[in-house]
């Protein structure tokens, strides 16, 4: 009885652990691909300048949206300029 309480304990313990590593490695690939494609969006990218730019000299975080004719662009452009601001303060901040 003893080996086989110990032979389903060791199973499952290879299931759960098999499992876990399944769920890590799809939401890696998951975040790989939504950086890949904020990376290929010019909007966001030149968020991302202008937003390291803004915290790097000291400016407030206000996102020159007008910049960008469309929706989509204006908020790619948004969320580049939160996170290159956010990253740069981030980056100061760790000094």
């Amino acid at each position: 009885m003893d080996r086989i309480f110990t032979f389903a304990l060791a199973l499952a313990v290879c299931f759960g652990t098999t499992a876990m590593l399944s769920f890590n490695r799809k939401t890696a690939n998951e975040q790989q691909v939504a950086d890949a494609q904020a990376a290929s969006d010019g909007a966001y990218r030149d968020g991302l300048y202008v937003g390291r730019l803004a915290a790097q000299q000291g400016r407030p975080m206000r996102s020159p949206v007008g910049r960008w004719s469309t929706e989509k662009d204006r908020a790619s452009f948004d969320a580049g300029y939160r996170r290159g601001y956010s990253a740069s303060l981030s980056a100061a901040v760790g000094e």
